[in-house]
């Protein structure tokens, strides 16, 4: 995944800059970069920051650089902001987003005349500087970026410093947000809407899919206006929105609630107390509760002093590793009790298995699983939210496979659909494989109606496979 912040501002804005792109760090572990451009020209830092946090791999870099422009982003992915030397000027430009059409997208660059991509480890190419190959195939940047999202399969959100200003960019289906901030002397845009509160910043919109803002210290410009239609992700209120954001006017801790509040609506196991698993079961867990009159308890504990994101690493060993080493137990309130745990979503099930056994272990009596988003049964073609390498790493569709061999692929939309038997049967397997005392998932349109957002707006993509 990713997130990115940009400031415009009358004074230095690399404070500012700072402290925005760090609130961002729950979005990636891999890459941390500014760039600004002040009295010296452009400057721009990128560090690693896989062993260590943002904010101190960047603390000198605060100290030394100097703009009243700036842009900033963490990255799971590729190097960047990019500093780019075109027809257009000197720009500096970073992206949130995936391009599945990419080998494509640089064939026909080649054809039309660009002569090499900076080739990445592992020898990708950069998705931010192909994009910037294609902004730089018209006669500006705001009719560059039109035409970038237009030929990106995919998504592609993006901002762009130059001398004057920055382009803010939503990608052309609304996939990411992008929302603007406004204070005194300074405007800026961000990834997640929380991350300009404590810098003084106010809500100012939010850019619609497709919108491309020109925004300088004095205000901002809507250079295109934003598009009818609208998919935006729904996994991020599940699961990868902090608590403190909002979307499409939905906060995430609220949208959380409503999910828990929908599963207790549907679910009557008896238990003694409902759980979620740390960080981002916590919040449909106490909407579980909350609803249900069911006490919420903590019966283990996330050590968070040492260990990052249990889906950052980039083998799935060590994944699984980080995930037992940082759940700490709660004898107390676990031996003898039934447990009902809650978590955004099941996907290889390797580690809810692993918690499941480790509970088990610890003398609990029952355990009872709740998802608060339905079976996951596509690969997101739109977002890089995940590692996985092949659909055949969900539990789900290797469990399809068991079922159904040859058949699996064209029975799909019979497992998407709760109401079938298809789908009683695949949860009931997966039920046994991980060895849940009982599993429920939450219901599609329940799902939907807990963002408060139509749906026809909303990507269900993962879950149904429609577009």
């Amino acid at each position: 995944m990713g997130g990115f912040f940009g400031v415009a501002s009358k004074r230095d804005c690399v404070f500012d800059l700072f402290f925005g792109t760090d609130y961002h760090s729950h979005l990636g572990t891999r890459r941390g970069g500014m760039a600004v451009y002040g009295e010296q020209g452009f400057e721009r830092a990128i560090h690693n920051i896989e062993n260590a946090p943002f904010r101190t791999k960047f603390e000198r870099d605060v100290d030394e650089m100097h703009g009243n422009l700036g842009i900033g982003c963490i990255s799971d992915t590729e190097p960047q902001p990019l500093i780019v030397r075109s027809h257009l000027g000197n720009f500096a430009i970073t992206t949130v987003g995936c391009i599945q059409n990419l080998d494509a997208l640089v064939k026909q660059a080649f054809s039309d005349g660009t002569t090499h991509f900076l080739e990445m480890s592992g020898g990708e190419i950069n998705a931010t500087e192909l994009t910037a190959a294609l902004i730089n195939r018209k006669d500006s940047i705001a009719e560059g970026i039109r035409y970038a999202q237009s030929q990106i399969e995919g998504s592609m959100s993006i901002l762009v410093l130059t001398p004057q200003g920055l382009y803010a960019a939503r990608d052309r289906m609304g996939r990411t947000p992008v929302v603007l901030g406004k204070k005194e002397d300074a405007y800026c845009a961000s990834f997640e809407s929380f991350a300009y509160l404590n810098l003084g910043y106010k809500a100012y919109k939010e850019l619609g899919p497709g919108e491309i803002d020109f925004i300088t210290p004095e205000g901002v410009e809507v250079v295109s206006p934003a598009l009818e239609e609208m998919k935006i992700c729904t996994f991020l209120w599940v699961y990868y929105g902090y608590p403190t954001s909002c979307y499409e006017g939905m906060n995430v801790e609220k949208m959380r609630h409503n999910c828990g509040e929908m599963l207790a609506r549907r679910n009557k196991v008896e238990v003694d107390s409902v759980s979620g698993i740390p960080d981002s079961g916590t919040a449909h867990a106490i909407g579980y509760a909350n609803y249900s009159g069911i006490p919420f308890s903590r019966p283990f504990i996330k050590y968070t002093p040492t260990w990052p994101r249990s889906f950052m690493p980039q083998k799935q060993s060590q994944r699984n590793l980080i995930a037992h080493m940082k759940l700490i137990p709660v004898d107390a309130l676990i031996r003898d009790k039934r447990l009902l745990l809650i978590d955004d979503s099941l996907v290889r099930g390797t580690q809810m298995g692993e918690t499941t056994e480790f509970l088990y272990n610890s003398g609990a009596k029952e355990v009872h699983v709740c998802l608060a988003c339905p079976p996951l049964l596509y690969g997101c073609k739109y977002l890089n939210f995940s590692r996985s390498k092949s659909e055949m790493d969900l539990i789900t569709r290797r469990v399809i496979a068991d079922l159904e061999g040859d058949k699996a692929e064209e029975k799909l939309p019979l497992y998407s659909d709760p109401d079938t038997p298809e789908y009683a049967r695949m949860v009931e397997e997966i039920r046994k494989r991980l060895h849940f005392t009982s599993l429920q998932y939450n219901r599609l349109d329940d799902l939907m109606k807990a963002t408060g957002v139509v749906p026809c707006k909303l990507c269900t993509y993962c879950w149904n496979g429609k577009k």
